[in-house]
């Protein structure tokens, strides 16, 4: 069991996350892989089918736009903070 309470907000800097600090655990870094793996896996999909230009620039656009998910995630306190990992 955790040792929060209602009133404390919930962070996701925890000394003890991993042995080394969060090597990246967080909504934001899972939510963001999650998005540039579906593009890039439509991405290949699209080279093995045709290759269909169209599904492969929309499949690329669909990776950076999960790199700019994460940031914003990561900006709304939902990822590490920058100076979290020295």
């Amino acid at each position: 069991m955790d040792n929060t309470t209602a009133g404390q907000p919930v962070t996701y800097e925890s000394e003890d996350a991993h042995a080394g600090g969060l090597h990246g655990s967080t909504p934001a870094a899972w939510t963001a892989v999650v998005i540039v793996l579906v593009g890039f896996t439509l991405g290949a999909i699209a080279m093995v089918i045709g290759p269909n230009w169209v599904l492969f620039w929309i499949s690329a656009a669909i990776a950076v736009a999960g790199g700019l998910v994460g940031k914003v995630m990561q900006l709304l306190g939902f990822g590490a903070k920058p100076d979290a990992h020295h």
